[in-house]
C-alpha cells in the first residue's frame, strides 16, 4: 500500500462508546501501516481525540463555542455547517477511501462523498436496522445510498443479515467482527476491590451499556428483585453507563424492589477494566444490539456472561460454554441466570476461562485490522483495474 494512501472516517464523535473504542483500535493501526488518516467528527470531536491525535491521526470537527445538552437534537444549522465543512475537506484533500460510521454520519457524508467524486466509499453498520420503522423515510434514502457504496460492512451475521433484505448485493457485504486487545492490563482483583469499597467475598456483577431504555436494565433490576433473597448476602451490581434520563426511575425501581442498597449507578466511566476486575460475571440486558465490544472486553477479563439472545450476542456467548443466554425481555430468566452464576463458583471459573480463550482467538484487534486493510487494498486494486481497462 502506497503511504501516502488517505482515508476519511466520517462519525458523530470520539467520545466514550463502542464505536469510539473500535475506531480508536482500528484506526491508531492502521495509522502505524502507513495510512494517512484523518477522522471527521460531525458533532464534537470527543473527550478521547487526543488519543488518535497522538498517533497522527488528525481529527475535525465543528468548534465547539458551548456546552450543548446530550439529548437534545442538533440544529438544521450546525448540520448545514458541518456538512459545509466536509464537503470541502472532500474536495481539498480528495481521499482514496471514505469510511462511514453510524447512521447519522452516513446520511449526511454519503451524499457529500459521491458528490465530490470519493473514488471508494464504505459504510459500516454497527447495530440491527430497528431504528429505521421508526424513520421510513431515512430507511428509503439508506437503501438509495446503499447503491453507490464500494462495500457495505456488518459486525455480526445478524447484522449481515439485514443488509441483504436491503436489497445490497452478497458481494459488496462484509463480515468484519469487532476486535479487542486481547492481553489487556488488568489491575488485581483485590486492588480494584479495595479502591470501590467492596469486601473481598462480596459477589459482584457488572452491565456496562448507557442508561438506555432497550438495554434493558428495567429487566435486570426487575429479575434481581425476584430472586434477591436467594443471592449471597451483600452482593452488589455495577451499573456503568452514560445517564440518558433514566437513571431516576431506575433508582426508584431498585428502591421498590429493596435492592437499591445493592446496585450501584456509577455513571459514565473511563476505568471499566478496574471495574471489570472487581466483578465475578457480567451481564448484557439488551431488547437489541449488533455486537457488543462489552461483552468481548468482560470475557478478556475472565468474566462469565449473562446475555440476552439478540443480534451478535450469540455469536459471542455460547450458552453453557463461554456463558448464559437467555431470552430477552424476560426478567425471570435473566434473574435465575444470575442467581445461578452468583451460587456457584466453580461455573464461573470453568465458563471464564472458556470465554478469554475465545476472545483471544477469535475477536482480537489484529484480526479486525488486518481485514480492514485488506478490503480497502482489495478496493482500491479493483478501482486501478477499472480505470487500466477504460483507458484506451
Amino acid at each position: 500500500m502506497h503511504p501516502d494512501r488517505r482515508l476519511l472516517v466520517v462519525t458523530e464523535s470520539l467520545g466514550i462508546g463502542g464505536t469510539e473504542s473500535h475506531l480508536i483500535r482500528l484506526l491508531v493501526p492502521l495509522a502505524e501501516q502507513g495510512w494517512n488518516t484523518t477522522i471527521y467528527c460531525l458533532s464534537e470531536s470527543g473527550q478521547r481525540a487526543q488519543q488518535v491525535e497522538a498517533a497522527g491521526i488528525r481529527v475535525c470537527s465543528l468548534p465547539r463555542r458551548r456546552k450543548r445538552r446530550r439529548t437534545s437534537g442538533r440544529s438544521p444549522a450546525n448540520i448545514a455547517l458541518a456538512a459545509s465543512r466536509l464537503f470541502r475537506l472532500m474536495r481539498e484533500w480528495r481521499p482514496h477511501v471514505v469510511h462511514f460510521y453510524l447512521p447519522g454520519p452516513y446520511l449526511v457524508g454519503a451524499p457529500l462523498a459521491i458528490a465530490a467524486g470519493a473514488p471508494i466509499k464504505i459504510m459500516s453498520r454497527r447495530s440491527l436496522s430497528i431504528y429505521q420503522q421508526r424513520r421510513p423515510l431515512l430507511a428509503r434514502i439508506e437503501t438509495l445510498l446503499h447503491r453507490r457504496m464500494d462495500a457495505v460492512i456488518g459486525n455480526s451475521n445478524a447484522v449481515v443479515a439485514e443488509l441483504a433484505k436491503e436489497g445490497i448485493p452478497s458481494n459488496k457485504i462484509r463480515l468484519i467482527y469487532n476486535g479487542i486487545e486481547t492481553e489487556p492490563a488488568f489491575p488485581p482483583r483485590a486492588e480494584a476491590r479495595r479502591l470501590l469499597g467492596i469486601g473481598p467475598d462480596t459477589v459482584v456483577g457488572i452491565i456496562v451499556a448507557n442508561l438506555i431504555s432497550y438495554k434493558g436494565h428495567k429487566d435486570l433490576l426487575e429479575g434481581l428483585g425476584r430472586i434477591s433473597p436467594s443471592l449471597p448476602s451483600g452482593w452488589r451490581i455495577l451499573c456503568v453507563g452514560r445517564d440518558d434520563g433514566l437513571r431516576a426511575k431506575l433508582e426508584t425501581l431498585a428502591q421498590a424492589r429493596n435492592i437499591e442498597s445493592n446496585v450501584q449507578f456509577l455513571g459514565e466511566r473511563i476505568d471499566t477494566p478496574r471495574l471489570l476486575a472487581a466483578a465475578d460475571f457480567g451481564v448484557l440486558s439488551s431488547w437489541e444490539e449488533g455486537f457488543s465490544n462489552v461483552i468481548l472486553e468482560a470475557m478478556s477479563a475472565g468474566l462469565p456472561m449473562v446475555v440476552t439472545d439478540v443480534g451478535g450476542n450469540t455469536e459471542i456467548v455460547s450458552t453453557e460454554e463461554t456463558g448464559l443466554v437467555v431470552p430477552s425481555r424476560d426478567p425471570e430468566a435473566l434473574g435465575n441466570a444470575i442467581l445461578r452464576l452468583a451460587g456457584d463458583p466453580v461455573l464461573r471459573e470453568r465458563l471464564g476461562k472458556a470465554g478469554r480463550a475465545r476472545v483471544k482467538g477469535e475477536f482480537s484487534i489484529e484480526r479486525c485490522v488486518d481485514a480492514h486493510r485488506r478490503l480497502y487494498e482489495e478496493l482500491w486494486a479493483r478501482l486501478n483495474q477499472n480505470r487500466t481497462a477504460r483507458t484506451p
